[in-house]
């Protein structure tokens, strides 16, 4: 839940700010607003996943939940007991 709040937030943000850019470049290159605008679009959207997956970093809370041992000899994977909160 924590990922997709970032996310919205970020592309809010970002979106707004593309806005009012492309709204002072279309005062003085009405043609080249739009395209720029929607680069900038594509580019919050990949970018802001980007860093709501590196702030929130689901990889570490799923690893951090069930303690794993490797046996040297077998390597066979020991995933213990885990108690879930």
């Amino acid at each position: 839940m924590k990922m997709i709040t970032y996310y919205i937030a970020l592309v809010l943000l970002g979106d707004a700010i593309a806005a009012f850019v492309c709204l002072g470049i279309e005062k003085v290159v009405p043609w080249i607003s739009m395209p720029i605008f929607l680069a900038l679009f594509f580019l919050i959207l990949w970018g802001a996943w980007v860093l709501a997956v590196r702030w929130t970093d689901p990889e570490a809370e799923a690893k951090s939940t069930v303690p794993t041992t490797i046996d040297p000899k077998t390597g066979t994977v020991d995933c213990g007991t885990a108690v879930l909160p």
